[in-house]
């Protein structure tokens, strides 16, 4: 039973259950720190990430290790181009009454962790559309509803494209964040080695439960947030659609599409949680700010002018902030 007094409360509640969870999840991921915060930022906002990163960047036991450190189900996906839709979201079968029952698949669990979900074809990334956002699964005309609360982590490997099938943009309009997840700095990468190659027995404590999470995300919910701010957000999402009347020439020349409404409501979301966790009761505009790339580098497509001169996406929301 979650009891906190005032909201004033449970946010120096949720900010001391966020150092733990941190200190738990750095016991065995080293560094990568921005990577855990948008991680545990999208849990508490009831959005979905997607983590990209080439192999050997801990992506996998980084997720399993968050979903270790929460009191939660977690189930992992491993796609492959022979995956069937059945195979996620699961299938009727005839029991020993020779009746039809609806046996569950693995996107039944707290946290799902989709595993290089560009390697199966779009039929199967498809499955996956209604559970993120409707949060159910349906089957001959019956709707049967995921767990409370509901999180899809997927990762993808931006490299090797060859066999791929690149996730639609009505599919990664759903994923909150996209997080990059980079190479290790020197020292972090010695400490990697040490820990790994040294025999290990580590017991994570359970530092949330479901009860708490779904009550932090109704608390980020009530966070106030200026006019100043929400209006700031709204117009850093317009500036990249191109050809638009109020548009800027930045997004004319380099873009090719431009995010949609959905970015600035996470843009909002975001924000106040990431003010929340350091310390404040509102976000502020540099709140937005540090949360726009990950918001915005999945939602933005570049034009071919931009390819041909070498500008990323993330250089583009940059350079649009």
């Amino acid at each position: 039973m979650v009891n906190y007094s005032s909201d004033v409360e449970a946010v120096k509640g949720l900010q001391q259950k966020y150092e733990e969870l941190r200190g738990a999840v750095g016991q065995v991921i080293v560094g990568q720190m921005d990577v855990i915060e948008k991680l545990i930022i999208s849990i508490l906002c009831n959005g979905h990430s997607l983590l990209v990163g080439v192999p050997g960047l801990a992506k996998t036991l980084l997720v399993k290790t968050v979903a270790d450190a929460l009191d939660l189900s977690f189930k992992r996906i491993q796609f492959t181009p022979d995956l069937m839709p059945g195979d996620i979201t699961g299938a009727e079968i005839l029991d020993e009454n020779r009746r039809f029952k609806f046996l569950k698949g693995p996107i039944f669990a707290n946290i799902v962790l989709a595993d290089e979900i560009n390697r199966t074809p779009p039929k199967t990334q498809a499955a996956l559309l209604e559970a993120m956002q409707e949060r159910n699964v349906t089957t001959a005309g019956e709707e049967f509803k995921l767990p409370a609360p509901f999180f899809v982590l997927a990762t993808q490997n931006p490299i090797e494209q060859e066999g791929t099938y690149p996730l639609p943009e009505a599919q990664l309009d759903r994923f909150m964040f996209q997080i990059i997840v980079d190479y290790p700095a020197f020292e972090e990468e010695v400490q990697i080695v040490r820990q790994t190659t040294s025999p290990q027995n580590i017991n994570l404590p359970k530092v949330l439960h479901a009860e708490e999470i779904l009550y932090f995300q109704q608390l980020v919910r009530r966070v106030p947030v200026p006019d100043n701010v929400l209006e700031y957000a709204v117009r850093l999402v317009q500036k990249t659609r191109p050809n638009k009347n109020d548009s800027n020439s930045l997004a004319t020349q380099y873009l090719a599409w431009g995010a949609g409404p959905r970015a600035s409501q996470n843009l909002i979301l975001a924000a106040k949680c990431y003010a929340l966790l350091h310390g404040k009761y509102s976000p502020d505009i540099e709140d937005v700010k540090a949360m726009a790339q990950s918001v915005l580098l999945h939602r933005v497509v570049g034009s071919y002018k931009a390819e041909a001169e070498g500008i990323s996406i993330a250089e583009l929301i940059d350079r649009l902030l």
